[in-house]
């Protein structure tokens, strides 16, 4: 089931690529899946992992997904998905943590995934760059989502991984800026190495 999963994602992904670093979007999906194949859950799961993006980023439906992949892993990949009729940002983003709060141990391992990865994919970014209001925007997200993780599913494994990406990522400090002479420092760049983990 996840290599036909993968499959679907594939085709269905491609042409998409990663806003930060442009790689394949696909390699995100791949990674969701490699971390709970890594965390022993179950096929159906690692499958859900693969498709968790299909519903907000391709025209698949939720009712293609359970033709193909049963009502299990149609449910899991709607459980973590963006409800999109919410215009609002971060309202839509509060319905989610919400929604994944009152789920199953299964919905909230896959949204943990995806937040690691997402993290990770942050981390590619130069240190001065996580200020930017869009990036701020996804940092609170996914600090509130491991706030909501650690309140409703502390023994959740996947969550100490969530804890060291976040913590890894250090928010840019405010550079002093020398002002006599016209001195300026330049802010440094904090997150001088990729940090991927793709499965290949």
């Amino acid at each position: 089931m996840a290599r036909a999963a993968l499959r679907f994602a594939r085709a269905r992904h491609a042409g998409q690529y990663r806003e930060i670093d442009h790689a394949p979007f696909i390699d995100h999906a791949i990674e969701v899946g490699w971390l709970l194949r890594r965390d022993g859950q179950p096929d159906e799961v690692i499958a859900a992992g693969l498709l968790h993006d299909v519903l907000e980023k391709t025209a698949t439906t939720a009712a293609e997904l359970q033709s193909r992949f049963g009502a299990q892993i149609a449910r899991l990949v709607e459980s973590v998905s963006d409800d999109p009729s919410i215009i609002d940002r971060t309202s839509r983003k509060r319905e989610l943590r919400d929604r994944v709060a009152r789920a199953d141990a299964r919905t909230r391992a896959g949204f943990a995934a995806d937040k690691i990865a997402n993290v990770r994919e942050l981390a590619l970014l130069p240190a001065s760059q996580l200020d930017e209001p869009k990036h701020r925007a996804k940092l609170a997200h996914y600090r509130a989502s491991r706030k909501m993780l650690h309140r409703v599913a502390s023994q959740l494994a996947l969550l100490d991984q969530l804890d060291v990406e976040l913590d890894r990522l250090v928010a840019p400090t405010v550079t002093t800026r020398r002002r006599t002479a016209g001195a300026r420092t330049k802010p440094q760049n904090a997150q001088g190495r990729e940090n991927r983990s793709f499965a290949r």
